[in-house]
């Protein structure tokens, strides 16, 4: 079952001027194996990691550092979480996490399906959003629309 959804476009002329004007988010924003990348991979991967954080309802317990974007043997990614991260994912009862990223242009996009059962208090997410008074077909998904801000 879906639990969360994020999508996050950066534009990568300003992620550039960014990253230009304060070269300490370089170490901030990314786990070291990413760093050397490109610009435009950077701004594709700090894409995917606002969406994770959309796609998880917000950013406690999550940093930006525990999450690396990296490819498998075929080149699709997919997320290496490391400590509070991996741990704040697991305790939402995040089973898997999908992730799409592109950049084409000026623009990188990124976009991310969390999946689960239940939370992890077993409550599932049609549950949870009864008991805050509507049926989830009547309620927006907040995940989808939460987020963090370096």
């Amino acid at each position: 079952m879906i639990v969360g959804i994020g999508v996050d476009l950066v534009d990568i002329p300003r992620f550039e001027r960014t990253l230009a004007r304060t070269p300490r988010l370089l170490t901030r924003l990314f786990a070291p194996a990413e760093r050397p990348l490109a610009s435009r991979s950077l701004a594709a991967r700090y894409a995917a990691k606002e969406a994770l954080i959309k796609a998880l309802g917000g950013s406690d317990d999550v940093h930006w550092t525990e999450i690396e974007i990296v490819p498998d043997a075929a080149g699709k990614p997919w997320f290496a979480l490391s400590g509070s991260t991996a741990a704040a994912v697991s305790s939402r009862g995040i089973q898997a996490l999908h992730v799409s990223m592109s950049h084409d242009a000026d623009v990188a996009i990124a976009y991310v399906v969390a999946e689960g059962s239940a939370g992890a208090d077993g409550v599932s997410a049609a549950d949870a959003a009864e008991s805050r008074g509507g049926s989830a077909a009547e309620r927006p998904n907040a995940a989808g629309s939460a987020g963090a801000h370096p």
